[in-house]
């Protein structure tokens, strides 16, 4: 007997293609609202029959299976709305980083080959004069919270409001392969061009159960539930805002969008939304917890995944103290990006705080159907029970499979089979990642590697400390030293000096904590500390700074 059949198929089974995930709110949760700023709110029954009013309207534009089609928008309903109804007609999201410079936003553009753009007239000044140097683009479909001032440099192909209320709903979603490639974006770009990341439906899908699934099975320490509101403070263009609004629209939660980040705002919305989810990297979350008008405020109900950058204990504490439940997570954005978040399993709930807290910072454990591994310098296998730091590598079903229209940084990123993170981590006896440092990052002092993330660790948990940041530079003596730049809480009394912060880290030297060469670092205190366009810690920027740009030694 052969195998079809032994196991005929009957019927067709259907594939993992993205209307699959927007389709079970409007009848699981149909009172649920989605919310922008306080401009817009509709009901999840309303939010698919726009979905369905864009997908024909793109289509009657004439976009096509294929077609990259740009968003420069704000973190709003409409992208929202976009997520979902660009690829759902077969076309590619392209999030743009409206962050980035403006020949880098030139840049992705042009190497992604946008046919059409839908642009918040707010960023209308800056591809306008881009337009000579945009061939492919053919038009702009102006996204306006309110008339827009400035004349755009294309033609004229509507308002987006305009466009939906012409069409009628439902659309006819065509059926295609779940490899079908959904969304694309572009990397910061610190070294180099950006790189094109992209995913396919297929991999969205998977990413959006597997992270769901970790979320919500889990009561320790950020439980998601079917009664919370959403608001991303993780822009929308940065790798889909981690994927969770497409969890959150597939479990019908409440969801509340607050345009352009501005602190105030969004403790304003959180507030009166009752938001009780959210995800951003640590300096976001420093601005909500110190702006003014956090003075008193409840946290009690909130619950936020750190992640883009390692959770410093001294923050992760801070944050508790006030009420809010917090945890890191893990992901880049080759990874669609969640892979890891630091829950508590359950036959750990009863450890004290401080063991909890060790938790809670690290990179976290795998969520399901991902695999973690470690690899020495000449890519061989490090056997994660010896304790050794190695570089992560990984694998699951939602990792890019390259970079777009780039073969050979593709190669190298799967040189070996498993995704090459360019992270440095061990794996505990329990499973947990410790993000130990960027590859690119660890200070080396004599012939040994330090790792600059647990010096950051250290200094931040001084009472005096807002923010902190380590890098290392160029030394006659020992190779390299250990930089810290240091912004204080303002209003803190008496004020450290750096030979008091330099003793407290000596203290963490003495409990063995960290290696005994941090005490060489040099302390200095700044004002502020350069970020990249998604508010991670910029430290190419900070050596430029310093005069010092020279490679990391092998």
């Amino acid at each position: 007997m052969t195998s079809s059949e032994a196991f005929p198929v009957i019927g067709s089974p259907s594939s993992l293609l993205i209307h699959r995930l927007l389709d079970r709110s409007s009848a699981w949760a149909p009172s649920r609202r989605i919310v922008y700023r306080d401009l817009f709110s509709c009901t999840y029954p309303e939010f698919r029959t726009r979905v369905h009013q864009l997908a024909a309207a793109l289509t009657r534009l004439g976009v096509r299976q294929g077609d990259r089609i740009g968003v420069l928008d704000w973190d709003s309903h409409r992208y929202l709305e976009c997520f979902f109804a660009i690829p759902m007609i077969g076309a590619v999201l392209h999030t743009i980083n409206t962050r980035l410079a403006p020949d880098q936003i030139l840049y992705t553009i042009d190497h992604a080959g946008d046919r059409f753009l839908l642009c918040h007239p707010d960023f209308l000044p800056v591809i306008n004069p881009l337009k000579e140097r945009m061939p492919a683009v053919e038009g702009v479909v102006l996204l306006p919270d309110e008339p827009p001032t400035t004349p755009c440099a294309w033609p004229a192909l509507g308002n987006y409001e305009e466009l939906l209320a012409r069409e009628s709903a439902p659309f006819a979603f065509p059926e295609f392969d779940e490899q079908t490639p959904a969304t694309l974006f572009y990397t910061t770009g610190t070294t180099g061009d950006p790189k094109g990341v992209f995913f396919s439906h297929r991999q969205i899908v998977v990413h959006s159960l597997a992270a769901g699934l970790a979320l919500t099975s889990n009561p320790e320490p950020v439980p998601l539930r079917a009664d919370d509101t959403y608001l991303p403070l993780t822009p929308m263009f940065h790798v889909h805002a981690w994927g969770v609004p497409y969890i959150a629209t597939l479990l019908g939660l409440g969801q509340v969008y607050p345009g352009r980040f501005e602190a105030s705002t969004c403790l304003r919305l959180i507030r009166t939304h009752q938001v009780t989810f959210s995800h951003c990297v640590p300096t976001l979350l420093q601005m909500l917890l110190h702006h003014p008008d956090a003075q008193g405020f409840d946290w009690s109900r909130f619950k936020v995944i750190i992640g883009g950058a390692a959770l410093p204990r001294g923050l992760a504490s801070l944050a508790m103290k006030q009420g809010m439940r917090v945890m890191a997570g893990y992901g880049m954005s080759e990874t669609c990006p969640i892979v890891s978040l630091a829950q508590v399993k359950p036959e750990d709930a009863a450890l004290s705080v401080d063991d909890h807290l060790d938790i809670l910072t690290r990179a976290g454990f795998p969520i399901p159907l991902a695999e973690a591994a470690l690899v020495d310098a000449e890519d061989r296998p490090v056997d994660p029970r010896s304790g050794i730091a190695g570089e992560l590598v990984l694998r699951a079903p939602w990792l890019t499979p390259g970079y777009f229209r780039d073969p050979e940084r593709s190669r190298q990123l799967w040189r070996t089979g498993w995704l090459h993170t360019g992270d440095i981590a061990v794996i505990d006896p329990a499973g947990y990642l410790r993000i130990t440092d960027r590859l690119k990052d660890v200070i080396k002092i004599s012939g040994e590697w330090i790792s600059s993330l647990e010096l950051e660790n250290a200094l931040s948990q001084h009472p005096a400390v807002r923010e902190v940041a380590v890098i290392g530079l160029p030394d006659p003596k020992w190779d390299e030293r250990p930089h810290a730049e240091v912004v204080l809480k303002e209003g803190f009394t008496p004020a450290p000096t750096a030979k008091d912060l330099h003793h407290f880290l000596r203290t963490f030297v003495d409990r063995g904590l960290i290696h005994k060469r941090a005490i060489l670092t040099e302390v200095h205190f700044v004002p502020s500390i350069p970020k990249t366009s998604v508010g991670k810690v910029n430290k190419r920027a900070m050596r430029q700074d310093l005069g010092t740009t020279h490679p990391k030694p092998a």
